[in-house]
Formats: structure tokens, sequence, C-alpha cells
């Protein structure tokens, strides 16, 4: 029995600097850089690494819109990863592009929905 592997990701970041917005015949492409951080302890001593990865959007012209794509924008995105390869001066070059499929603006954490917020305690019985 062969397992399915998932070609997914999701990830909320930051967008590092606007995005670069090229438009062809029948759809547009918005590429920028994603923001992502985690906090790793060593010891007793914790600190946040960070990393900066490429993103790319794809949208028909009709429906493309790319407002979110702004720098410091919190956005969460949806996609697959998709791998490149290319040959320049220094030979056979690949990467692996995160291809978002959607995003959206993310609320920041300590936000919390007015229906999810804790009401008036309850007596325990």
């Amino acid at each position: 029995v062969r397992k399915k592997i998932e070609n997914s990701f999701a990830v909320t970041g930051f967008v590092g600097k606007d995005a670069e917005i090229r438009q062809f015949t029948s759809a547009s492409v918005a590429k920028f850089s994603l923001a992502v951080g985690r906090t790793e302890t060593v010891g007793k001593e914790s600190k946040r690494v960070s990393a900066f990865m490429a993103v790319e959007v794809w949208r028909k012209n009709e429906s493309a819109s790319f407002e979110l794509l702004k720098k410091g924008q919190m956005i969460t995105v949806r996609g697959y990863f998709k791998p490149e390869e290319w040959s320049d001066d220094k030979g056979k070059r690949s990467r692996i592009v995160m291809v978002a499929s959607e995003f959206f603006a993310t609320p920041e954490k300590d936000e919390v929905p007015a229906e999810q917020k804790p009401t008036s305690k309850k007596a325990k019985k």
C-alpha cells in the first residue's frame, strides 16, 4: 500500500516588503518574502529565530487582489511547494518556491473574537 504524500503548507508571518507584482496576458503573479519565526529554548535561554521565505501567488487578472501584500502585514498563507531548476554561470541550480493558493489577514493572537471571550465565571457545582 502506497501512502499518499501531501505537498502542502500553512504558515503565518509578516510580509517582509511590498509584493513585486507582474502582469501577464491572462494572469498576474505577486512575489514577496514572508518573515516567519519561532522561539527556540536552549537550556534556560529562549531566543526568537526568524527566517524569510520566498512566496508567490498567481491569480487570473480579473480576480487579482494583492492589497494585503504590504510590508508588515500579518498574513496566513496556505499552498504547496514548487521545485524550480535552472542553469547559470555557476552550473545547475535549484530552489523550492512556496506557492500560495490562498492568503488572508491574521488577527493578532491576543485579539479574541467576541463569541470566544470568556463570559462571567459560573459557580462550580
